[in-house]
């Protein structure tokens, strides 16, 4: 892969919980020879503004590629790109619904079209509470399409303190779905 090891997609959605992304992708950056190819939705950027102090552009700059999700031609949307495969964090249910329907008009469910398609490892993080039956239907289907779903639960068994920690610990849970360990995850009766 042409000097990277490893290349992900990370796109970040509109719903809630899109600072969880600036820690993903601080544990990625940690990890050698990583490429990281970064999709914010205009939810997600508006979303921003009511979670967040933080300048957009601070998540933009911890990315190696940045694209618009109407970057229908950007090289992600290529199954002939090779990618070990995409995180989508946070996922909102329309980003869901539109992955399992195969409704892929925009860049985020694209990529993650292509990934489906390819056979690469696709990780959703839904950010939605309480679950209607609809989400969990999607959930389900997306499951059965070799999605994985990692919904952001709160754990306490390694010790987690602050809003931080828990954030850390389910990035470092995402992160284990592609054989990667971030320096920031301790896993069960492992020391901090």
């Amino acid at each position: 892969m042409e000097g990277f090891s490893v290349r992900l997609i990370v796109a970040v959605t509109g719903a809630s919980g899109v600072e969880m992304s600036i820690r993903l992708l601080a544990a990625l950056r940690e990890i050698p020879d990583m490429e990281i190819f970064l999709i914010v939705s205009r939810g997600a950027a508006t979303t921003w503004k009511y979670e967040t102090d933080r300048p957009l552009s601070d998540l933009k700059a911890m990315a190696d590629h940045v694209f618009e999700e109407n970057d229908m031609a950007a090289i992600i949307a290529s199954g002939s790109f090779v990618t070990n495969g995409m995180i989508i964090m946070p996922c909102s249910m329309k980003t869901l619904a539109g992955i399992v329907s195969g409704y892929a008009d925009n860049l985020i469910q694209r990529a993650a079209d292509v990934c489906i398609k390819e056979g690469r490892k696709v990780v959703l993080v839904p950010r939605e509470m309480p679950l209607s039956r609809i989400h969990l239907r999607n959930m389900s289907a997306a499951a059965d399409l070799g999605c994985v779903i990692v919904p952001p639960m709160l754990t306490f068994y390694s010790g987690q303190k602050t809003l931080e920690d828990e954030i850390d610990h389910i990035a470092g849970k995402i992160l284990l779905q592609f054989g990667l360990k971030s320096p920031f995850f301790h896993a069960w009766k492992e020391k901090s």
